[in-house]
């Protein structure tokens, strides 16, 4: 009765007999309650740590891609420099050919010529001897 007295005015009595204002189930649930919270919190710090670790290996693989995305862009105009270089080398080796062979047929009409003076010549000399 001394326990119905003190609960209707709001005392409780714990495990322990100690004098508590919440009932002893609340306390117990109070309790629980801030050890979930601590588990809560302590998993949560867990977890910032684990995210932490986790931002940091994404950004050296960032910065790692970054570095090979560099070269391989820096690659690809390299790549495409010596591509323009050849074809810059193969119109000037098509333009020597084209050179060329006009020189060669200039030669060739040059030599027709010649040809055909020491023709005439060799004729001249032999009516030269033969009127002799």
């Amino acid at each position: 009765m001394a326990d119905e007295a003190l609960a209707k005015s709001g005392l409780h009595f714990d495990e322990l007999n100690k004098v508590r204002v919440l009932e002893p189930e609340y306390s117990q649930q109070t309790v629980e309650l801030k050890e979930e919270c601590k588990e809560f919190v302590d998993k949560i710090a867990e977890f910032q740590k684990i995210v932490s670790s986790f931002i940091d290996v994404v950004d050296k693989l960032s910065k790692e891609v970054e570095k090979e995305k560099m070269k391989a862009i820096g690659s690809r105009n390299l790549l495409k420099s010596i591509a323009k270089q050849r074809e810059a080398q193969q119109q000037q080796f098509q333009a020597l050919i084209a050179e060329k062979k006009t020189q060669l047929e200039r030669y060739r009409i040059q030599y027709a010529s010649l040809l055909k003076e020491e023709s005439e010549q060799n004729e001249f000399i032999e009516q030269f001897i033969l009127q002799k």
